[in-house]
């Protein structure tokens, strides 16, 4: 999916690419030059001041107006060179020596305001293609479905989707402002939209953070207070706080104002914006692995499935199962009697997990117990007691599948959490599987869904720190020569 959506964004930008330039090349031949005129030199636009261009032979003028303070002046190119536009006060000095470029392509360039000719339609097309790779993403995340969603892709599509809709919401704005107020509002705002779009997602974006991190917090203090304090029950807090600092420093960063000149201010815009790209990256990933957990868990499979495979976990040492245990269990078997009403066919479970050191027996066995004494007939029960975590549980239970029936329908049941990244284990361990979440505690389920977001970046940090670097040296380089 990655390399058919990145062949449909290239085609998109090319297509894009090649629509402007024939819009720049066939339909705008002029720049217009907007030049703020001197208090010295504003009179009436009934008669507007005495104004020539420097180099002839370069570009000719069409017919200028004043408004607003502004020396409207359109300049169509002849020849490849440099010229100015000249202002003239009443006694005849030039107040106003305006340069401008005209390139091998017949562009006119305006190198104080960086314009050029068909910078609206630049802006346009720059905004309809952050517009439409939004609109790729969301279309390839829609299409996974079924095994095909538990994949690290549709994380990505997911949270791309998001980055790219603000960013293109972003230049939209600046298009709109420009085409409505070009004197006020030149290509340099265009240009700093660009530079700033992360920081822009950062600011757009507070409200719903520091709301996720709120509810993240109060959820970890809850659970403190019922399981104790014990580092792996602290995630969600360390990670609230993470969240809440990094928009902190993001909103500073954002409110300074850089005066320093030339390279100077540069380099300190890289390091702001780069920054804000790195955080902006991390809350996309986080947005798309919400999205698509909170998804995988609210799915609802097809009952036509032929065998049922329960992820186990720790249990009591008399053999009972505990409440999130016990939640799988009773989640398959929901799922197995409402089948069975709707078709009439009887899945076979798989309660899948081996024997732990604490443990008085396999956890296959445990929920096989609760399964026989919840009317569950043992004939529909197989054991699958040899796995010591997610990846054994798929590996093993696709051995047993195999052996019954290869081409066989298959739906695993574990928490409501841990069903996206089991999907992706069922994946890899080539189960084609859809996945049912049982229900657990609100106070538990935020903190368990950090460390499953935590798993899944940390089982392909490679690619993640690949990814970061490929972000941090595009916006750093962007920055440094646009700022």
């Amino acid at each position: 999916m990655f390399r058919r959506a990145a062949k449909q964004i290239a085609v998109c930008a090319i297509g894009l690419i090649i629509l402007c330039a024939i819009c720049r090349h066939l339909l705008v031949r002029q720049y217009t030059v907007y030049v703020p005129l001197p208090e010295s030199v504003q009179n009436d636009p009934g008669n507007p001041p005495r104004i020539d261009m420097g180099q002839p032979g370069v570009a000719h003028m069409g017919e200028m107006t004043v408004h607003d303070g502004y020396l409207s002046v359109p300049v169509f190119p002849d020849a490849p060179g440099e010229t100015q536009i000249r202002v003239y006060d009443e006694n005849g000095k030039v107040v106003i020596d305006h340069p401008l470029r005209v390139n091998h392509l017949h562009t006119v360039y305006d190198p104080q305001t960086n314009g050029y000719s068909g910078e609206t339609i630049a802006l346009i097309g720059v905004t309809v293609f952050w517009l439409t790779v939004s609109a790729i993403a969301l279309w390839h995340y829609r299409l996974a479905r079924g095994p095909a969603y538990y994949a690290y892709s549709t994380i990505y599509f997911a949270g791309f989707a998001l980055y790219a809709l603000v960013t293109g919401m972003v230049m939209l704005e600046v298009t709109v402002r420009h085409i409505a107020d070009p004197a006020h509002f030149s290509m340099l705002s265009g240009y700093s939209a660009i530079n700033s779009a992360s920081m822009r997602f950062m600011m757009i974006t507070m409200p719903v953070i520091v709301l996720f991190a709120g509810v993240m917090a109060f959820s970890n203090l809850e659970l403190l207070r019922r399981e104790g304090i014990r580092p792996q029950n602290m995630l969600g807090l360390m990670v609230s706080i993470l969240l809440l600092g990094g928009e902190a420093l993001g909103f500073y960063l954002f409110s300074q104002h850089t005066d320093a000149p030339g390279w100077q201010g540069n380099v300190r815009d890289a390091l702001h914006n780069t920054y804000a790209s790195v955080f902006a990256y991390f809350e996309c990933m986080l947005a798309g692995s919400a999205v698509c957990s909170v998804k995988a868990a609210r799915y609802q499979p097809t009952p036509d499935k032929d065998f049922i495979v329960i992820l186990g976990c720790w249990f009591r040492r008399d053999g009972t199962l505990p409440p999130l245990l016990r939640g799988r269990v009773d989640r398959a078997i929901s799922f197995w009697h409402k089948q069975k009403a709707e078709t009439g066919k009887e899945a076979v479970f798989i309660p899948s997990g081996g024997q732990g050191e604490d443990e008085p027996m396999p956890e296959a066995e445990a929920m096989s117990r609760y399964l026989v004494s919840q009317r569950i007939p043992s004939s529909r029960i197989l054991l699958e007691d040899r796995s010591v975590n997610t990846y054994q549980n798929m590996a093993f239970s696709k051995k047993i599948i195999d052996g019954i029936k290869p081409d066989g329908k298959t739906v695993f049941a574990t928490t409501n959490y841990h069903v996206f990244r089991s999907g992706i284990w069922a994946a890899q361990a080539g189960l084609p599987a859809e996945g049912i979440g049982g229900r657990t505690s609100w106070w538990f389920w935020p903190n368990a869904f950090m460390r499953e977001c935590a798993g899944l970046m940390l089982k392909r940090w490679k690619q993640e720190l690949l990814l970061l670097a490929l972000t941090l040296i595009f916006f750093g380089m962007l920055s440094v020569v646009l700022g």
